[in-house]
């Protein structure tokens, strides 16, 4: 629904609103009964388009509509997506009149980098398909392509080729989705007359609570900071944990634009994709920002092991520091990490500190920073 109420914002024409690939067709149902335009669905696997037929019917009646128009002329086809003339025979449609194409390809479930030619039905097949029923706006066809969030650079500059050669110079928005945790839940491309105007990239970090406002960045033009690598860590300069997805994204440079000042000396740690690290001079604008795991000071540099053996003195320089309670955000053995924080919540319970902080590691040197934070951050 979330999804649902971004296209509604569009100019879409009139027409049926057609998945190809529906599965069990929850999000056609979603953008059918918000948009009130009929849904067309097509589904290869029998018992899947069945699914997909009740779940329109859930859904319509969820949203007390039932027995308006757009339902009573929804229709599940089971059979090949890319079968475009014999299906618009059964549906009784004819070429214009497809108001909006979403794709939401299958993919294998254990590959690690979903490939274009792993997509099934083929891009290609579906646009050649598809092209001649679809619905024009002055700035193209309504599509939605919903990807693997798995696509690299290359991939993704692969789908825009592919899309060019139907419908040279389109416009086009690439929208991430993400519920945060450093993951990426939707990669999406947004086409013609559902692109927003002028914006290349958006990133939408969905609110915890539904209904609540979700946080956008959006790139207008290209944004590339130069990348300063970290030489060394310095005492009283700023440490912020970025969200994984968004540096995935591309959309970080945006975000670090309106986040830091020109003076801020932005330096990137060398981590591990899952914790993308930056240092720099001042404090974030937005100190509880959605996009942000977690930003403090630099306290303290100790040229410890994180390990059992060091924790008292880690702890006794945390009681020094005023530090009520401290997180381990560094790379650790797996079964080593819940033994090294479960000891500092220990020895840190009930002491009279008024600060938390944060743990984390140089990684060049090894050494050992540790960050007093904003007390408004605590996601993790």
């Amino acid at each position: 629904m979330t999804r649902a109420d971004y296209i509604a914002q569009f100019d879409v024409p009139s027409g049926m609103l057609l998945d190809c690939a529906c599965g069990s067709g929850i999000q056609l149902a979603a953008y059918a009964s918000r948009l009130k335009r009929p849904a067309l669905g097509i589904e290869l696997d029998h018992d899947r388009a069945v699914a997909s037929c009740l779940n329109l019917n859930t859904i319509a009646e969820r949203y007390a509509s039932f027995d308006q128009g757009w339902h009573r002329r929804s229709l599940v086809v089971a059979g090949d997506g890319t079968a475009s003339d014999d299906i618009a025979s059964i549906a009784g449609f004819e070429p214009g009149d497809i108001a909006m194409l979403m794709l939401d390809p299958a993919r294998p479930r254990n590959s690690r980098t979903h490939g274009l030619d792993e997509m099934q039905p083929n891009l290609s097949n579906v646009f050649e398909a598809w092209k001649p029923y679809l619905s024009s706006t002055s700035r193209g066809p309504c599509i939605v392509l919903d990807l693997s969030p798995r696509l690299t650079q290359e991939l993704r500059d692969g789908v825009e080729e592919i899309v060019d050669s139907f419908w040279p110079g389109i416009e086009r928005t690439w929208t991430w989705m993400s519920r945060g945790g450093g993951r990426v839940d939707r990669l999406e491309l947004w086409l013609g007359g559902v692109s927003s105007p002028g914006i290349s990239k958006r990133f939408v970090r969905l609110s915890r609570t539904f209904g609540g406002e979700d946080t956008v960045i959006e790139q207008h033009s290209p944004v590339q900071n130069p990348r300063h690598g970290l030489q060394s860590a310095r005492r009283n300069e700023w440490v912020t944990i970025l969200d994984a997805a968004l540096v995935d994204s591309g959309l970080v440079d945006a975000w670090m634009d309106a986040q830091l000042s020109s003076a801020a000396d932005v330096r990137w740690a060398e981590s591990s994709p899952r914790r993308p690290r930056i240092h720099h001079n001042g404090p974030l604008k937005d100190d509880s920002h959605p996009f942000v795991v977690a930003s403090g000071r630099v306290v303290e540099i100790l040229d410890l092991p994180l390990d059992l053996e060091n924790i008292d003195s880690l702890v006794a320089t945390a009681l020094e520091n005023d530090i009520s309670a401290m997180t381990i955000r560094c790379g650790v053995e797996a079964d080593l990490q819940p033994k090294l924080q479960g000891a500092i919540d220990r020895q840190l319970r009930n002491r009279q500190g008024r600060r938390k902080a944060f743990l984390t590691r140089h990684t060049a040197s090894n050494h050992l920073l540790i960050c007093v934070q904003y007390p408004q951050n605590g996601d993790t």
